[in-house]
């Protein structure tokens, strides 16, 4: 899994936005559960982390540690990578 810590969108217009961090990691988890086929659940039960807590972090509610997301790559069978750019 690669997490990329800037997404910039240019829009019709031209106009440049560049997108928080947060939903850069939050869409990052969603898409390699997804791409897994796991439900929230799932992930629960192979990473050892709540699912309400899952849940908070898919939807931008809690921030997670590195170690967190390296358990959660881990349970998906992932590799965690953390760039600057």
């Amino acid at each position: 899994m690669s997490l990329i810590f800037v997404i910039v969108i240019i829009y019709r217009s031209h106009t440049i936005r560049v997108l928080e961090p947060e939903y850069t990691i939050m869409q990052a988890m969603i898409d390699a559960r997804t791409s897994k086929g796991l439900t929230q659940k799932e992930l629960s039960i192979r990473s050892g982390i709540a699912q309400g807590d899952i849940s908070k972090l898919e939807n931008g509610n809690a921030n997670p540690s590195i170690r967190t997301l390296q358990r959660l790559a881990t349970a998906m069978g992932k590799t965690l990578r953390i760039e600057f750019l």
